[in-house]
């Protein structure tokens, strides 16, 4: 089962649509959490450690993080990075193409941008 997390900067139009459609998916919000303003290397570890593919529009500093512990070889759980200018439908749509069509280990190590 796919288990995401939604970054403090993601939008909540795009959560609330994917629960409307599949309540349930597991999404948990940083701000949910005890990650509230933490560092993105903070964000990034806990994601891996608690299994679960980070969502983000932070394509700027997020990404760059992502890659560095890749390279790193640390583990991590998978990143989509959302560009904000993106339709909300388009994204909800391929998100739940994602929670419908992917296992976890398919986003292992890996960081892709919507739209697919």
């Amino acid at each position: 089962m796919i288990r995401f997390l939604a970054d403090e900067n993601l939008n909540g139009k795009i959560l609330r649509g994917i629960r409307r459609e599949r309540p349930d998916a597991d999404i948990l919000r940083v701000q949910d959490s005890i990650l509230y303003q933490s560092a993105d290397e903070n964000v990034l570890a806990w994601a891996a450690d608690q299994a679960r593919i980070l969502l983000t529009h932070d394509i700027e500093t997020m990404v760059g993080f992502a890659n560095q512990r890749i390279a790193a070889n640390r583990p991590m759980s998978g990143v989509i990075a959302i560009r904000d200018t993106l339709p909300i439908g388009r994204v909800i749509d391929d998100l739940l193409i994602i929670l419908g069509a992917s296992e976890m280990s398919d986003w292992e190590n890996i960081v892709t941008f919507l739209p697919l």
